[in-house]
């Protein structure tokens, strides 16, 4: 009688706990209890971009080209002057480049957000 019932006992036990994982679907599975949110840390990488700057490379300038006067021995006791001294300038305009620079936009942080503790074959 003893082992007929712990035959009975056992074969209901067994019938109960696979009917509770067979409708839940659920196998290898834990859930804790009272919360089914965990906290998992994620990490956002530093953002950067790349600026394009005009500079400046060398200043403009005005070079000044001068002339000597020009004299000429016209008779023989007499020098003259052809030409008058002079001074001519030359502009030369600025030079300017393009430089990239990378500059950060935003730093590198991190933060924890909730994950749903899961299970692969009930979703839970």
């Amino acid at each position: 009688m003893s082992r007929t019932l712990a035959v009975v006992f056992s074969t209901a036990v067994a019938a109960i706990s696979m009917t509770g994982a067979a409708s839940a679907g659920c196998y290898n599975c834990y859930a804790p209890p009272p919360c089914q949110t965990c906290y998992q840390q994620q990490y956002v990488a530093p953002q950067y971009r790349t600026v394009d700057e005009t500079v400046m490379v060398s200043p403009g300038s005005v070079v000044a080209h001068r002339t000597p006067a020009q004299y000429r021995t016209v008779m023989v006791p007499q020098t003259v002057m052809v030409a008058p001294p002079s001074v001519q300038y030359q502009r030369i305009p600025p030079q300017y480049a393009t430089r990239q620079r990378v500059e950060m936009v935003s730093p590198g942080y991190s933060y924890y957000a909730p994950v749903q503790m899961g299970c692969a074959s009930c979703g839970y």
